[in-house]
């Protein structure tokens, strides 16, 4: 025993060399293993263990041996093993969040401040605050996404809810823009999504008016899109805005001439808008005969795909790698 615990080997071939020489099949353990049965049946259980023990010793000191080559002979000190591995690629932002955060920078310098709310909404701030009646097809199933019926606990389908919240916590003037995900029931195609993103804009202050609405809107679409941009304001209705407004922008690509993108028409839909409806208001607890203002609404997918051309509203949500690579340039 004494002879296993003093092994020394300075490399790989001493140490198999060792291996070969104690426990081959014609090594000197297995030797005495053949000569086991030579023994005495009186002595058989000590000679046993004491061969079962110069086994064992043997095996996990040739284990010791090997353990200490592989740290002194293997390890460089000089690399770090908590380093990343090589090579240390830079990932890039997502696309929808450039255009997001494009969208909120160009409105603070228009004097917005930023406000959240959660996803998950109960019926009044997604719908009754907001002049929805209870017959009103978005709160049809098919439209939206109920978590529970008693309360009636949705997804949010739009971020109108944030405005909600905003104006139940903060008094006049109010100029908010409130950017986050919204849910809808509907069909996945290259056209539409169950969930996207929105940036909604609120502004409620005295004597505010739809001149006021229309001349930050055109200020946002040059700013977005350049600023040779036109905008249109076409009559529409939502149940929180009145009057209630769709916009549209020149064509980015045929500059209002007409094109295949524009269907030829030479204008592209982006968002709706309109002035506070004073029951919003009032639900709310503004005095909507001292206070006016007026909220839009734009879709962060549809602005993406005006601007860098994306046909397919799936791709953003499908983390290709060689679609998302695309937007490296953008940052």
């Amino acid at each position: 025993m004494a002879e296993i615990e003093g092994l020394h080997a300075e490399n790989a071939e001493q140490i198999e060399a060792l291996r070969i020489k104690y426990l081959s099949k014609k090594g000197a353990i297995s030797a005495l293993m053949n000569d086991f049965r030579n023994v005495a049946p009186e002595q058989k259980r000590e000679i046993g263990q004491k061969l079962n023990a110069l086994k064992t010793a043997a095996t996990e000191k040739l284990e010791a041996l090997k353990n200490q080559y592989q740290q002194e002979d293997h390890i460089d000190d000089s690399i770090d093993l908590t380093r990343p591995a090589y090579p240390d690629e830079v990932g890039t932002r997502h696309p929808l969040s450039l255009v997001k955060q494009e969208i909120i920078d160009i409105f603070a310098r228009l004097g917005f401040s930023i406000a959240e709310g959660p996803e998950v909404e109960d019926d009044w701030h997604v719908y009754g605050a907001l002049n929805f009646a209870d017959d009103h097809p978005a709160r049809d199933m098919q439209d939206t996404f109920f978590i529970q019926q008693n309360p009636i606990v949705v997804l949010r389908s739009h971020t109108s809810s944030v405005q909600v919240r905003t104006m139940g916590q903060q008094k006049p003037p109010i100029r908010v823009v409130c950017p986050g995900r919204v849910y809808r029931n509907e069909a996945i195609s290259a056209r539409a999504h169950c969930f996207f993103h929105q940036v909604e804009g609120l502004y409620i202050d005295k004597n505010v008016s739809f001149a006021d609405l229309k001349q930050v809107l055109l200020q946002f679409a040059r700013e977005m899109f350049g600023p040779d941009t036109q905008i249109r304001l076409r009559p529409s209705y939502f149940p929180f805005t009145e009057p209630s407004a769709e916009m549209d922008v020149s064509c980015t690509l045929c500059k209002g001439k007409g094109c295949s993108m524009c269907k030829g028409s030479g204008w592209l839909e982006i968002l709706g808008c309109g002035m506070v409806d004073p029951n919003v208001l009032e639900a709310s607890g503004i005095d909507s005969k001292e206070y006016t203002g007026y909220a839009f609404g734009m879709g962060v997918e549809r602005i993406a795909n005006l601007k860098y051309r994306v046909k397919d509203l799936r791709l953003f949500s499908e983390n290709d790698q060689r679609f998302l690579d695309e937007f490296e340039a953008a940052h």
